[in-house]
């Protein structure tokens, strides 16, 4: 159970700091999904917090 909490805190952590990954080409991955509703930008990145939990899951594995 404390690893889903740690996962929803990631998944929340990274849902705030996506803009500035964008910088780096996560959000804008094959599996991202991206779309404007009037002014308002709204991205779900599928594949980037994927990505990013598989890295996470192999340094994890080498500690």
């Amino acid at each position: 159970m404390r690893w889903v909490l740690t996962v929803l805190i990631l998944l929340m952590v990274l849902m705030t700091v996506v803009p500035w990954l964008t910088k780096f080409g996560l959000g804008k991955l094959p599996g991202d999904i991206n779309f404007s509703i009037g002014r308002h930008r709204i991205s779900i990145p599928l594949m980037s917090t994927l990505l990013i939990v598989v890295a996470c899951y192999l340094i994890g594995r080498l500690i």
